[in-house]
């Protein structure tokens, strides 16, 4: 069993960490914890927890590619995740499978080299795709069935900083990389 700052992990699931070098994200109920707040006049709002920000930044710092791959289409999501520096953003995906194929012809990458981070249904195929599944705490039970690791951490609380750490620690990385800002 590998030590972590959240738990044991078992080696064999600790090797698929290891491998890793794309981190395909979902958004809702991932990054935020899947609320959507809707105003009067349409206006759409969606919160973010700072510390996935700096997760995902230091991923990239250490090298590891970072895509999100979300079914709706929102200017939130295209605005922050453009600040934290991911160039592939993929919106109105009805079928993720098809922007996860050209993700990994993009980068030439195998499954086995690529992460997926889900919450619910529609993530499904690409968390039994990839070679790393992971599901949030508080994701659908099948998916969290379906899932290689479940986070500690709920969706929009910092599960994807969890996540993030962990494949940094895998990788013999720092957790705290110079110059990472939120």
């Amino acid at each position: 069993m590998h030590n972590t700052l959240y738990g044991t992990i078992a080696p064999e699931i600790w090797a698929r960490f290891a491998a890793v070098k794309l981190l395909v994200c979902d958004i809702d109920g991932v990054f935020s914890d899947g609320r959507i707040y809707m105003g009067n006049n349409g206006e759409e709002l969606k919160t973010f927890h700072t510390r996935d920000g700096f997760g995902v930044k230091a991923l990239r710092s250490a090298g590891i590619e970072v895509a999100v791959i979300t079914g709706r289409n929102s200017r939130i999501v295209e605005n922050r995740f453009k600040a934290l520096g991911v160039p592939h953003i993929y919106q109105g995906q009805e079928d993720k499978r098809i922007a996860f194929n050209e993700l990994l012809q993009q980068l030439a990458l195998t499954p086995a080299e690529v992460a997926y981070i889900g919450d619910d249904i529609p993530d499904l195929a690409l968390i039994e795709a990839c070679g790393l599944g992971v599901a949030v705490a508080d994701a659908h039970p099948l998916v969290a069935e379906a899932a290689n690791y479940v986070t500690r951490i709920k969706g929009g609380e910092g599960a994807v900083r969890e996540l993030c750490d962990l494949l940094l620690q895998s990788q013999g990385h720092s957790l705290t990389p110079k110059g990472a800002s939120l």
